[in-house]
């Protein structure tokens, strides 16, 4: 695997997707003094993966629970 850039981008980006957040996740779990884990970037790297998969989780633009 390559060797990341320090979370610097280089102009390009890629949506998260559900495997990534799940890496995250599991980063973040399993070194939870990390900054990673103490940064909250777990929890916004689910919801940005829902987002992007067009699947709603009762976020901010999610329309809240169905009658």
């Amino acid at each position: 695997m390559a060797k990341s850039s320090g979370g610097k981008s280089a102009g390009k980006s890629s949506p998260m997707t559900g495997k990534a957040s799940s890496r995250v996740q599991s980063a973040a779990a399993r070194t939870p003094g990390s900054p990673t884990a103490a940064s909250g970037f777990a929890p916004r790297a689910q919801s940005a993966a829902a987002r992007n998969a067009g699947g709603s989780r009762g976020g901010a633009t999610g329309g809240g629970a169905k009658k």
